[in-house]
């Protein structure tokens, strides 16, 4: 949104242990990204309600309150991966699964034996015989937030681009909390003009406010971009 601001470094320790919090940044994460967040872009109550009746289970208080924010904006929610609408919630190997992978090569669900906490933890795990589950978020609206932040930097239609680097060659970015569980290589970086993640130490994928700064981004970094 033109004249806004965004102050992750700020903002986002109180988002990770407050979730009214985080509703706020995400909402503040879609109007900085240019497509703010209006009535009717999450699933009504009614949705939720039929998925509890189909699943026999209560939702938690997070993942109704996500749905309802921003569960029809795929932009923030499926550019790579996919957050399952209440319709297609499903329950597997003991968690209720809520994201699949794009190419279904991992899944991530809330334990059911959290079920009874209004943000309860996740967990992931990869499509395999008998995979181990890793704890993923501690609660499920950072895990929203994780989400959202990621499926902003695989937006094909904006101003990104993705490569190798070497996380000691990030200077000037400011380095964000972590929002994972630890065992979980994944971290991101801020600049006012720019976002970026680093997942397992050296995969980059970075999102700029404009082509001309994505291209001065580019040229800053010692990195095999893929598109420039």
């Amino acid at each position: 949104m033109p004249g806004m601001t965004l102050d992750l470094a700020r903002d986002l320790p109180a988002a990770l242990t407050d979730r009214a919090a985080a509703w706020r940044l995400i909402t503040d994460l879609a109007a900085f990204w240019g497509a703010p967040l209006r009535p009717g872009d999450g699933h009504t109550d009614a949705e939720l309600d039929a998925a509890e009746a189909r699943l026999g289970l209560r939702l938690p208080a997070a993942l109704r309150e996500a749905h309802r924010l921003l569960g029809n904006r795929p932009d923030l929610t499926g550019n790579h991966d996919t957050l399952l609408p209440p319709a297609e919630l499903y329950v597997d190997r003991g968690h209720l699964v809520h994201r699949v992978e794009n190419q279904g090569c991992a899944y991530w669900g809330v334990p059911l034996a959290a079920l009874g906490q209004d943000d309860p933890p996740t967990a992931a795990w990869p499509d395999a015989a008998d995979p181990e589950t890793t704890p993923w978020t501690a609660r499920f609206s950072t895990e929203c937030l994780a989400v959202v932040l990621t499926e902003l930097l695989l937006d094909q239609n904006a101003y990104t681009d993705a490569g190798d680097v070497d996380p000691a060659d990030l200077t000037g970015w400011t380095a964000l909390p972590p929002l994972y569980e630890p065992g979980v290589d994944t971290r991101f970086y801020a600049r006012p003009n720019a976002l970026l993640v680093v997942h397992d130490g050296g995969w980059l994928a970075m999102r700029a406010v404009s082509e001309e700064a994505l291209d001065a981004l580019c040229e800053e970094l010692p990195v095999s971009w893929l598109d420039h």
